[in-house]
């Protein structure tokens, strides 16, 4: 959809019409006045040489060049998709003991840890990727960096250990991204209680801005289970939403679950997708359900398109100034061609 910043000015195409009037009568003086001095044969002769439907061409195109000029007069905009430069993108991986199952081949960590990785490869060099672990708490592994191949590394040596704290993955990955909003990490610590709704004093404040506004960072969050502790996911998704921040999750795991024993334990580990679905919802990201280790590479190479390009609303007057540069440039160079004249 075209927008105008300057829509008033669209009254200046009402010469267009002002000007067909205008031609059509010197088009008709200009044969009458042929008719007038000129003998019948001549006449027919000339007419039939020089293709009268023809000569109304370069015209009719000058006409339209005319048009595109004065639309970009009016300083057209359109959503338009283009690469994101200085993006940032925070991928906030589980690391619990239930990502040891197998109902993904060969198990839940290594599938993921391959698609992270493809996940990586395809996003463009200056992207600047950083990794956050969580289990019990969460750990930033790799601060955010244009190095790839740290990121990779820093992705193939993640360990499994106990617990679930998934809200503790977001806010570490938040305070990561947006390092001068002066995110409390002291909520990655205790019960998972959030803190009082003032904040200490000397400490930074932060007035919410609308979900997904954030346009040069996210939060891609994968998670095969339930929270079991840390912060609450409902306060660490108003968090990324107040901040503007878009979180996409990828839920690992198939419908039925996977048991996973240790150590003389067992246990079935299930998927908590409406979570993932409201954090997803909440913060204008997206969710997405991997059931096989190519599903989650696939899901992986769509998330690292999707993240690079995004639609902004952009000026376009400099297209259609350039396309009635063109087309008047094109009907003057039809009527040298044709009839050795300029229009």
């Amino acid at each position: 959809m075209i927008g105008f910043a300057w829509p008033e000015l669209l009254w200046l195409l009402l010469i267009l019409p002002l000007l067909v009037v205008f031609y059509l009568v010197l088009w008709r003086r200009h044969r009458a006045e042929v008719m007038r001095y000129a003998g019948l044969d001549m006449v027919r002769a000339a007419l039939a040489a020089r293709r009268p439907l023809r000569r109304h061409v370069p015209p009719l195109i000058y006409l339209l060049g005319l048009a595109a000029m004065l639309v970009a007069v009016a300083r057209p905009s359109a959503l338009v998709t283009l690469p994101v430069t200085d993006q940032t993108i925070l991928l906030a991986m589980d690391i619990s003991g239930s990502m040891r199952a197998t109902d993904i081949a060969p198990n839940r960590l290594a599938a993921a840890q391959a698609a992270a990785r493809s996940f990586v490869e395809v996003l463009p060099s200056d992207t600047r990727v950083g990794v956050v672990a969580f289990a019990a708490t969460a750990a930033l592994i790799q601060a955010p960096t244009r190095n790839h191949d740290d990121v990779l590394a820093a992705i193939d040596r993640v360990q499994l250990q106990r617990g679930t704290a998934i809200g503790s993955g977001m806010v570490l990955s938040l305070a990561t991204l947006l390092p001068e909003a002066g995110i409390d990490l002291r909520l990655l610590a205790g019960d998972g209680s959030p803190p009082a709704d003032k904040p200490p004093p000397g400490e930074p404040t932060h007035a919410p801005v609308p979900p997904g506004s954030h346009a040069y960072g996210a939060i891609v969050l994968l998670t095969d289970g339930e929270r079991t502790t840390g912060p609450p996911l409902d306060f660490a998704t108003r968090l990324a939403a107040d901040h503007g921040v878009r979180v996409y999750t990828v839920g690992v795991g198939t419908a039925e679950g996977g048991v996973v024993g240790y150590e003389g334990w067992s246990m079935r580990v299930r998927l908590d997708e409406a979570a993932l679905k409201s954090i997803a919802d909440e913060t204008r990201g997206e969710y997405f359900h991997a059931q096989s280790a190519e599903a989650l590479r696939t899901i992986y190479r769509k998330l690292g398109t999707r993240l690079t390009l995004q639609e902004r609303k952009t000026e376009v007057s400099a297209l259609f100034a350039a396309a009635g540069a063109a087309l008047m440039v094109l009907a003057a160079g039809l009527s040298m061609v044709w009839f050795r004249r300029i229009l």
